[in-house]
């Protein structure tokens, strides 16, 4: 058996590599940074052999794709941000046997999911940022997941991460962390505006709006934020339509988790966007959800999202 021992949203600002070099950045995402290496720290403290990174960088358009190539390995430059991270090296070990459970258990659980173990896909920046920083000497085996996912219903992201957790706790013989990484929202500032938002939000609406969903995680309010993901993921420009919101916390147990989070690197905006490093403590979960992803609401079960 199994165990899920860690679960955490975390950012991926790629000014936290620029945070690294001499420049006017230099410096300035050092708290993001020790977040995840904290992160990283309690990964190993609990004993984790892998890390699953739902990552809202890789964009699909048909199914649910899981990148577990037995090793990565490349020089990264972005092509949306180039100017940001370039010629970044990296090198990572993959676990194959876990992507193809975690691809077995979706499928079995009616979302169709596609396990990528010989392939020349590479890792998007939403997984190799937190992993310059949480994996360094690669002590952790890495599983890549999409989490930009163009025709997809949120619910079933959340069904889709409930049977990622059945997965590691019915099938695999170890300890896995999973990494929701994206932004709270993620309105970026309008071209030619960039340097004036490098460190502010788009507008006091989103930043207000982060705040109070900050607030309803650190006091566990669970059923309601569930009910209002599609909204907010709308209103608030969700990175990657906050699919890996949904995964993580359909992995958690969805409206029935029950704990507060733990918040390892305060709230900061970035580029007009709202970022944090928060823990999700892992709290044991039903074999079996009904209507797991379902907003209680049905006025909010329709739509994309």
């Amino acid at each position: 058996m199994g165990k899920l021992a860690f679960a955490a949203k975390i950012t991926h600002v790629p000014s936290m590599y620029l945070s690294e070099v001499d420049g006017p950045g230099k410096g300035k995402r050092q708290s993001a940074i020790d977040g995840h290496i904290e992160i990283g720290r309690r990964c190993r403290e609990a004993g984790v052999d892998t890390i699953v990174v739902f990552d809202t960088h890789w964009l699909v358009n048909a199914a649910y794709h899981i990148n577990c190539a037995p090793h990565f390995e490349g020089l990264y430059t972005s092509n949306e941000l180039p100017h940001f991270i370039a010629n970044m090296r990296y090198e990572y070990d993959g676990n194959p046997q876990l992507g193809r459970m975690l691809a077995d258990s979706a499928n079995k659980h009616g979302v169709v999911t596609m396990a990528h173990d010989a392939t020349s896909l590479a890792l998007e920046y939403g997984t190799l940022v937190p992993m310059r920083y949480m994996n360094a000497d690669r002590h952790f085996k890495v599983i890549c997941i999409s989490a930009l996912c163009t025709s997809h219903y949120l619910w079933e992201s959340a069904k889709f991460g409930w049977a990622i957790r059945r997965a590691i706790e019915d099938d695999y013989e170890g300890t896995v962390a999973i990494l929701a990484s994206g932004s709270l929202s993620h309105r970026f500032a309008q071209n030619g505006t960039a340097d004036d938002y490098r460190d502010k939000m788009f507008s006091p609406f989103l930043e207000r709006l982060d705040h109070e969903v900050i607030q309803m995680w650190e006091q566990g309010e669970w059923p309601d934020f569930c009910d209002m993901l599609p909204e907010y993921a709308s209103k608030g420009h969700g990175e990657g339509f906050m699919h890996d919101t949904a995964m993580l916390l359909g992995a958690l147990g969805w409206n029935h988790y029950d704990r507060g989070v733990e918040v390892v690197t305060p709230f900061f905006p970035s580029s007009g966007t709202g970022q944090i490093n928060a823990i999700f403590p892992v709290s044991p979960m039903p074999k079996a959800i009904d209507n797991i992803g379902r907003p209680r609401s049905p006025a909010l079960a329709g739509g994309r999202l």
